[in-house]
């Protein structure tokens, strides 16, 4: 019977945060897979536990994994951990995860700390409804893909979660500011679980200013506000009333719309009757 994999969660600042089930689990598993085994080491013995590691990590993701496989086949059960909190959140526990689903080999996942929900739920930002993005692509390898995830993010109307680091942080403030505007709510979290905890509410505007003046130290978690539905709507009501009826008709009649589906758009997007449409179009 092939072996199980078991996605550990480890503490993301304060020792006192790991669960006695991981622990149970870190001591009993036959091989322990981590991002960083010096870092893992440390935590293991804290607890005085010895078991045999191998890394796991962003650059041997697929090929470790296929070797991680073939022993979980043979039987073997295997701890996943990353450097601080839970594995397959924005780390690549999740290829190993998935690889062993399509296998099927046994995932389970045992939880603990985490520190997107930590900082979701210290921000005072709505949380019935989030997104999150984690690390946006880098600017110098993925530009694109970056500016793609910015524009998709103007328009979110959920709580939206990112991770960024300190030598990052003024830049994507800065774009931030830049896409969704100066006034939209930010909490900046940092040093989550440690002694120089903070979770500071700023505007971006505000926050863009505030480290021009200060240096970003320490990872952070990013919580900005959803867009307001009502703001999104007088916008898109400005731009529609910039055009033309005749351009705003166009638009849809180019992406192969029928006339009379395109005049359905026209009077939604203008808050109109399709009457209206018809008559002001067949006066012009």
């Amino acid at each position: 019977m092939p072996g199980t994999l078991y996605l550990c969660a480890t503490p993301i600042g304060n020792l006192g945060d790991i669960t006695q089930r991981v622990l149970d689990t870190l001591r009993e598993v036959d091989l322990i897979a981590a991002e960083d085994t010096r870092n893992t080491l440390r935590l293991l013995n804290h607890f005085e536990i010895k078991k045999p590691m191998t890394s796991y990590h962003e650059h041997n993701k697929y090929d470790k994994a296929r070797e991680l496989i073939g022993r979980l086949h043979r039987g073997e059960n295997i701890a996943v951990v990353t450097d601080a909190g839970t594995p397959a959140i924005s780390d690549p526990g999740e290829v190993l995860a998935a690889l062993c689903i399509e296998e099927g080999i046994r995932v389970t996942s045992l939880p603990g700390a985490c520190a997107l929900i930590t900082a979701l739920t210290m921000s005072g930002m709505p949380a019935r409804r989030f997104c999150f993005e984690g690390f946006l692509p880098p600017e110098k390898t993925d530009k694109k893909e970056r500016r793609r995830i910015l524009d998709q993010l103007r328009t979110e109307e959920r709580t939206i979660i990112l991770y960024e680091a300190p030598h990052h942080l003024r830049a994507t403030l800065a774009e931030l500011a830049e896409t969704v505007g100066d006034s939209r709510r930010i909490t900046l979290c940092r040093e989550l679980t440690k002694r120089f905890e903070e979770a500071i509410p700023f505007t971006l505007g505000d926050a863009v200013n505030y480290y021009k003046e200060n240096e970003p130290r320490g990872e952070y978690v990013l919580v900005l506000a959803g867009a307001d539905p009502g703001e999104l709507e007088t916008q898109a009501r400005a731009a529609f009333d910039a055009l033309s009826l005749e351009d705003h008709m166009q638009q849809y009649l180019d992406q192969g719309l029928s006339q009379k589906e395109a005049m359905r758009r026209v009077a939604a997007d203008r808050g109109l009757s399709r009457r209206d449409i018809y008559q002001q179009l067949k006066i012009k």
